[in-house]
């Protein structure tokens, strides 16, 4: 695991308003001005939260129109899951593990 990709990866969904951005998403693919009516603040700020969770690789991007559209990356999400679960929980692949072969 790359603890320090990892740890950025965690920052990212920790501010409550991409949390917030990640649960809406995980209905479904979304319109930027849907996920907009969700909050107080600008399009800006969305573009803003929006490219955070992109460049972490939890969201993927695809504009229709004039709008983009937005869905989780299940792919990343997987891995994300799998190593947070090795991190909490003594598995095969467990750092221990690795430094007793």
């Amino acid at each position: 695991m790359n603890y320090e990709s990892y740890a950025v990866k965690l920052k990212t969904i920790t501010d409550p308003k991409r949390m917030k951005i990640i649960d809406l998403l995980s209905c479904g693919e979304m319109c930027a001005c849907d996920i907009l009516v969700h909050f107080d603040f600008t399009q800006p700020t969305l573009s803003h939260h929006m490219k955070i969770l992109e460049n972490a690789g939890f969201v993927e991007v695809m504009k229709k129109g004039k709008w983009h559209h937005y869905s989780l990356n299940q792919d990343e999400l997987k891995v994300f899951m799998t190593e947070f679960n090795q991190l909490f929980f003594n598995s095969d692949n467990c750092i221990c593990q690795k430094n007793n072969v």
